[in-house]
């Protein structure tokens, strides 16, 4: 399951906000296209694990601070849609 790990995380930090958006969509996880861009932009690149609690739980916090708290609640509804998937 390791390779799943890798390839969600590294898609999480190369996401754009379309794609963001999309996957939102999917799990009805509801972000506007502005919150979408903010959050890819400060995603990209971070090299984050989100199967790691204490390194997700950082992140949000992050995303909070960008984007909103009812923001951050709704990406880590779809972080914990995505590591559940692949588990």
């Amino acid at each position: 399951m390791k390779i799943f790990e890798t390839i969600i995380n590294h898609k999480i930090n190369t996401i754009t906000a379309d794609e963001l958006l999309k996957y939102a969509s999917q799990f009805d996880v509801k972000i506007t296209k502005l919150q979408a861009n903010k959050l890819a932009e400060y995603l990209r690149g971070k090299e984050v694990n989100i199967f790691d609690d204490q390194e997700r739980s950082a992140l949000v916090k992050q995303i909070a601070l960008v984007a909103g708290p009812s923001t951050a609640k709704e990406v880590n509804k779809l972080f914990l849609q995505f590591a559940k998937k692949n588990r």
